[in-house]
């Protein structure tokens, strides 16, 4: 109970100014709509390997793409945070430290949830097929590896606190490489063998798969477990490290 409580005080900390900023909200509404107006057009011309409307192959891996970009990069505002010693005074508090990193990275989450809400009502009436249960579990799935990503990215901001830029060359350094080797935009299946081996070593190319197959309507595939296992990992390894090292960044 008191984790819960932790962690809504947490998430209302972050989230309230969030809120207040207008601007930030409507960027976020109009961020997957200029995605869907630059890549869908292109969709006719890549052959994705499945059949039906290519939106129900391409949407899933975009909304994948926003949570991985966004939960990466969100440990940049722990950095300012940091080093003004705002968050250092937040750790005097007796909060629970897994609640602080779980309500931050809701925080960051709960605007990508409406995002791909918003994504995918203004791409059903140009044919993606509404599989509402299986793409709300795909939806549940994606909460679970942002919180685990998340935390990695505030362990890091915390390790580089004293340095900026080594937050971002790392971040994005790692975030690129998932993406591309996940399948996000292009099926792996039609990649070299070595290109195809690397992308198994991926958690992201799980999820990815796991996240197509739900927006088709599967729920009971080898894909849908093998992702929400690595999902799982991921949150589990992520709030481990980010607990330990916020413990020690409050000693």
């Amino acid at each position: 109970m008191a984790f819960i409580q932790d962690t809504l005080i947490s998430f209302r900390r972050e989230m309230t100014p969030t809120l207040r900023s207008w601007y930030y909200i409507v960027f976020g509404i109009l961020q997957p709509l200029l995605y869907l107006g630059l890549f869908v057009p292109l969709l006719t011309s890549v052959p994705t390997g499945t059949e039906g409307n290519p939106l129900q192959w391409f949407v899933p891996g975009m909304i994948v793409m926003l949570v991985l970009f966004t939960t990466v990069s969100c440990g940049w505002a722990l950095t300012e945070e940091l080093m003004s010693g705002s968050f250092e005074r937040f750790l005097a508090t007796p909060m629970s430290r897994p609640a602080i990193l779980v309500g931050r990275s809701l925080k960051e989450l709960a605007p990508l949830l409406v995002q791909a809400v918003i994504i995918i009502a203004v791409v059903a009436p140009f044919g993606l097929v509404l599989h509402l249960l299986p793409m709300l579990l795909g939806l549940v799935l994606l909460l679970i590896f942002g919180i685990g990503v998340a935390s990695l990215s505030y362990a890091l901001a915390i390790a580089s606190k004293h340095d900026g830029g080594l937050f971002y060359m790392v971040s994005h350094s790692v975030a690129l490489p998932l993406m591309l080797l996940g399948g996000v935009l292009l099926p792996m299946d039609l990649a070299p063998d070595w290109l195809y081996t690397a992308s198994r070593f991926n958690p992201l190319t799980y999820l990815v798969e796991a996240e197509r197959s739900l927006f088709t309507g599967a729920v009971f595939t080898q894909s849908v477990l093998y992702g929400a296992l690595m999902a799982g990992v991921v949150a589990l390894v992520g709030l481990l490290v980010g607990t330990l090292t916020i413990r020690r960044a409050g000693l």
